[in-house]
């Protein structure tokens, strides 16, 4: 088992076995986006959590053991809490753990705002920027897929514009500070280059990456 200091907590690949720990478990294979917004406000939140790795590519996740006692849908992430109860889905992991704290706003209006960019991440930006650079920097096009990317490209670009505008008008997404919306959106956005994405125009997003970035406890993608 190696550690990595970074998040203090423990990394172990997914057949080292199913023992129970005294702490949060997130299972994820490092590629992901999604598993990277839950990473992120593990850091921001200051929380130990022990770090299971899959990979994906491979179907680890489709396995009967995975599909079984983790997630039926097979995917990560999942968040599985300390009595083993386990917590699928991105942005429903970022508001379990966003409860009670500054990142999950106490406003009636401003946490329906919050949803409503992440709702926008699962349906406007993800599906085009986030499946751009799975097609494009980690595995190869397929003709249909191959069909299909200007369509994306297209729908990606209007999902940035849309927040560049936001982020023009404003510092975070929602009121004055940031919240997961902004989690949610920082992880794929920041690597939409990966797609094929030009970014440069972008600058009020540029600089919401490096507010989000000089954030204590920001962690990076990579592990």
């Amino acid at each position: 088992m190696a550690y990595d200091n970074h998040r203090r907590s423990a990394i172990r690949d997914n057949n080292d076995g199913n023992a129970m720990t005294n702490k949060l478990t997130l299972h994820d294979d490092p590629i992901s986006g999604n598993g990277y917004k839950v990473r992120l406000l593990l850091g921001f939140l200051g929380i130990n959590y022990e770090y299971v790795r899959y990979d994906i590519l491979k179907a680890e996740t489709r396995t009967e053991t995975f599909l079984q006692r983790l997630n039926a849908n097979g995917r990560i992430p999942v968040l599985e809490l300390e009595d083993g109860t386990p917590v699928a889905e991105s942005n429903a992991i970022l508001c379990y753990l966003a409860d009670g704290t500054p990142w999950w706003p106490s406003d009636r209006l401003a946490r329906a705002r919050t949803l409503q960019w992440m709702f926008f991440e699962q349906y406007s930006h993800e599906p085009n920027i986030a499946t751009l650079r799975f097609w494009t920097h980690l595995t190869l096009l397929t003709p249909a897929q191959e069909a299909a990317r200007d369509g994306k490209v297209s729908q990606g670009y209007a999902a940035l514009n849309l927040m560049d505008t936001q982020l023009t008008k404003n510092s975070w997404l929602v009121g004055e500070g940031p919240t997961v919306a902004d989690i949610s959106l920082y992880a794929y956005t920041h690597v939409a280059h990966e797609g094929g994405f030009d970014m440069a125009p972008y600058s009020a997003i540029h600089a919401w990456f490096r507010r989000i970035e000089a954030l204590p406890g920001y962690v990076s993608m990579t592990i």
